[in-house]
């Protein structure tokens, strides 16, 4: 079981954000409308854990609160795309201990702060 199922980053500006996270994580994202809610659909499995950034009245970013970490296969590599997406690292990379990988933390386009983790190879 896993115990996360779902995430959601909200955005201010969602054509912005998706711009934003598409040419940071080198990704295409898919766009829904749901209930007063615009969405970017990260790409995920059916089965897996998935998530989107938000655009909804009642979602506001925040560099507080709770932080989801996205994976990277390549976390310098990943940062340096984040910079010249408008983005800035604000913590690491630092490499974690017992094999776990290394994590950084950074803020995207709308303010919100994100984490990125690369697992040890």
């Amino acid at each position: 079981m896993n115990i996360i199922n779902w995430f959601e980053i909200p955005v201010s500006d969602l054509t912005r954000a998706a711009a934003f996270y598409e040419q940071a994580m080198q990704i295409s994202l898919r766009h829904e409308k749901m209930e007063g809610a615009e969405m970017a659909v990260f790409p995920h499995e059916e089965t897996a854990t998935g998530g989107a950034l938000v655009k909804f009245d009642h979602f506001s970013p925040s560099a507080e609160g709770c932080i989801i970490y996205l994976h990277t296969p390549n976390l310098k590599t990943t940062l340096e795309r984040i910079a010249t997406a408008g983005g800035e690292c604000v913590f690491g990379p630092l490499v974690l201990p017992k094999g776990i990988g290394t994590i950084a933390l950074f803020t995207d386009s709308e303010g919100n702060r994100i984490g990125l983790h690369q697992p040890e190879a």
